[in-house]
């Protein structure tokens, strides 16, 4: 009993994440591949079959293997990280936002892109 709850939480888990990956390849605010990352990892857990089919996925399967390989992130979506943070950040600052959201934010995206800068390139 517990081991099949298990599984439907591991498999609830993959199928919500491949439907936010289905909405990142549609919305240019929302990611794609991170998605699809973590519907393999909870696919392994859970739906061997689902993880195999994102690996063997012929344009996602390679950033998700060389992601799990090495850590790595394609300098194209470097880039496109980077330029829809700062985005982001520059309209914060026009919206009634309190200042500290305003700082708080812009400084935690900046954390995020110095690390994901530090990642190898696949």
């Amino acid at each position: 009993m517990r081991k099949a709850a298990a599984r439907l939480l591991w498999r609830t888990l993959a199928v919500l994440s491949v439907a936010l990956a289905v909405i990142g390849a549609v919305l240019p605010v929302m990611p794609t591949v991170p998605f699809l990352i973590l519907a393999a990892w909870a696919g392994g857990k859970g739906w061997p079959a689902l993880e195999a089919w994102l690996l063997d996925h012929a344009h996602f399967g390679p950033h998700i293997r060389h992601w799990r390989e090495r850590g790595a992130v394609p300098r194209r979506a470097k880039w496109l990280a980077t330029l829809m943070m700062t985005s982001s950040a520059v309209m914060m600052q026009f919206t009634p936002l309190p200042l500290a959201v305003r700082i708080g934010v812009p400084a935690v995206m900046a954390a995020v892109a110095i690390w994901l800068w530090r990642r190898p390139e696949a």
